[in-house]
C-alpha cells in the first residue's frame, strides 16, 4: 500500500495523486480561501485513463486551472479582447472585454500562488501573496503610468481600496447579519484593529502632502517638489510597515493539486496574459469614456475594481453567509490594506524609477473620500460584533461616493491644469 507522504515530484510525472495533509499544513490567507469558494471540482476520472504522461500532465493541469473555476466561461473574453485589437474594432469594446477578462485570471493568480505555496512553505507564499495578491492592479499602474496618466493610477488604487473598504464589506455585512438574524456574529477585533491602523498611517501619508500643497496658496509650484519628496518618504516609511504574514492567516488541510514548476509556468503565462489585457484596458478607457458619456474617474474609481475584484469580492460575501466573517475581513481589510499601504506606496517609488513625478496627493475630493472611508470602516469594526445595519450604511456610504464621481466631470491632469494655471497668473503678475 502507498504511503500516505507522497513526494511532490510525482505531480510533475503526471501522477494525480497530492501531497500529504503533514507536508502541506500551513496557513491560507482569507483571500485565498475566498478565491476557493468559486472553484469547482475537477473530475479527473477521464484524465487519468490518458496513457501518454505528458499529455495526463498537460490535460490535467487545464482541467484545474482553465476549467477549475466556476468563471471559466469568462475566458473566453481574452481572446476577444485580443482580436478586437488587433482587428481594428471599436476601443471601447477593446475595453469591456479586457475587462471582463482580467476577471478570472485575478482569480486564477491566486489559485496558482496557493499551489506554489504548497512547495515553498508560508514564509515565500507569503511574499508571492504580497507581489501577486494585487498584480492586476500593480500591472494597471505600471502601464499607466508608463504612459504618463497619472491620474488614473491614482484613481484606480483609490477605487480599490473604496471598492474592498464599503462595497464588499458592506456586502459581507448585510448579506451575513441577513442570513443570519438569529445568531450573534463575533470576529477577531485584533485583525481589524491591526488594518484599521495601518490603513490610518497610509492616510496620514495622503492627508499631509495635500495639506503642504494648499499650505502653499499661491505658491504651489514652490511646493511641488517638497510635496514629491514627502510622498517618496512617506511611501518608504510604509513598505517598512507593512507585513504580509500578520495578515489573515486561516488554517487549511487541503491538498495541492498541480506541481510546483506547473504552477510556476502558468503563473508566468496568466501575468503576460495580464500585462497584455492591461495595456488595452489603459490605452482604451479614454475612449470608452467618452463613448459611454462617463467620467474617466467614474470608470477608474468605480467600474474597474468591481469586475477586476468581481471573483474575490463574491468569494467574501459567500463566507459572510456561512457566518464566516474572519475570512470576510480578512478579504476586505487585508485587500484595502495591502493597496494603501503595499501597492500606492509602490507606484510611487516605480515612478521614481522610471523618471515620472507621482506623489501621494491625490486631490481635495478623493482623500475626503478615503478619509470618510477609512474612518467609518474604523468605528464599524470596533465592537468585533456584526450586525446587517452596519453593512448596510458602508453600502449607503458607497453609493453616495459612486454618485459624487459620476456627476463630477473633471478632466485628467486636473492637477497640472492648475499649476499652469497658477504659473500663468503669477508670469502676469511679473509682467506687469
Amino acid at each position: 500500500m502507498a504511503s500516505t507522504t507522497t513526494e511532490p515530484w510525482l505531480l510533475e510525472n503526471g501522477n494525480l495523486k497530492g501531497l500529504s495533509r503533514e507536508i502541506t499544513r500551513h496557513g491560507r490567507t482569507a483571500h485565498n480561501m475566498s478565491s476557493s469558494s468559486l472553484r469547482k471540482k475537477s473530475d479527473l476520472t477521464l484524465v487519468s485513463k490518458v496513457r501518454w504522461g505528458c499529455l495526463r500532465l498537460l490535460l490535467t493541469n487545464i482541467q484545474e486551472v482553465i476549467l477549475g473555476t466556476k468563471l471559466s466561461v469568462l475566458f473566453p473574453a481574452i481572446p476577444l479582447a485580443i482580436a478586437a485589437h488587433h482587428f481594428g474594432f471599436g476601443r471601447p469594446w477593446i475595453f469591456a472585454l479586457s475587462m471582463l477578462g482580467l476577471t478570472p485570471l485575478a482569480e486564477r493568480v491566486s489559485f496558482l500562488t496557493e499551489q506554489i505555496a504548497y512547495f515553498t512553505g508560508p514564509t515565500v507564499g507569503g511574499l508571492l501573496n504580497a507581489t501577486c495578491g494585487n498584480a492586476t492592479e500593480l500591472i494597471i499602474a505600471i502601464f499607466a503610468l508608463s504612459q504618463h496618466k497619472i491620474d488614473v493610477v491614482k484613481y484606480s488604487l483609490l477605487g480599490s481600496i473604496l471598492s474592498n473598504l464599503l462595497l464588499v464589506l458592506g456586502t459581507s455585512l448585510f448579506c451575513g447579519g441577513i442570513a443570519n438574524l438569529k445568531k450573534e456574529q463575533k470576529y477577531d477585533r485584533r485583525q481589524a484593529d491591526v488594518n484599521s491602523i495601518l490603513l490610518l498611517l497610509a492616510l496620514l501619508c495622503h492627508v499631509l502632502p495635500l495639506l503642504f500643497r494648499y499650505a502653499g496658496g499661491s505658491t504651489a509650484a514652490l511646493t511641488a517638489d517638497p510635496t514629491l519628496q514627502l510622498s517618496r518618504a512617506s511611501s518608504i516609511v510604509m513598505l517598512i510597515s507593512y507585513d504580509s504574514e500578520d495578515d489573515d492567516d486561516v488554517t487549511s488541510e487541503e491538498v495541492a493539486v498541480i506541481g510546483f514548476w506547473s504552477g510556476f509556468a502558468w503563473l508566468v503565462g496568466m501575468t503576460i496574459v495580464i500585462a497584455i489585457l492591461s495595456e488595452y484596458v489603459v490605452g482604451t478607457i479614454e475612449d470608452a469614456s467618452e463613448s459611454w458619456g462617463i467620467s474617466v474617474s467614474f470608470i477608474s474609481i468605480i467600474l474597474l475594481p468591481i469586475v477586476g475584484n468581481a471573483a474575490e469580492h463574491a468569494g467574501a460575501v459567500i463566507f459572510a453567509f456561512k457566518n464566516k466573517l474572519d475570512i470576510s475581513l480578512g478579504v476586505a481589510l487585508g485587500s484595502a490594506t495591502q493597496i494603501a499601504v503595499f501597492v500606492v506606496p509602490l507606484s510611487v517609488i516605480v515612478s521614481w524609477i522610471m523618471g515620472i513625478k507621482m506623489d501621494l496627493n491625490f486631490d481635495i475630493i478623493e482623500t475626503g473620500s478615503l478619509a470618510i472611508s477609512i474612518i467609518v470602516t474604523a468605528f464599524t469594526l470596533q465592537d468585533g460584533t456584526s450586525h446587517y445595519m452596519k453593512g448596510l450604511v458602508l453600502l449607503f456610504c458607497y453609493v453616495v461616493i459612486g454618485a459624487c464621481f459620476f456627476v463630477l466631470k473633471s478632466p485628467l491632469n486636473q492637477a497640472n491644469v492648475v499649476d499652469l494655471g497658477l504659473k500663468s497668473s503669477t508670469e502676469a503678475i511679473f509682467r506687469a
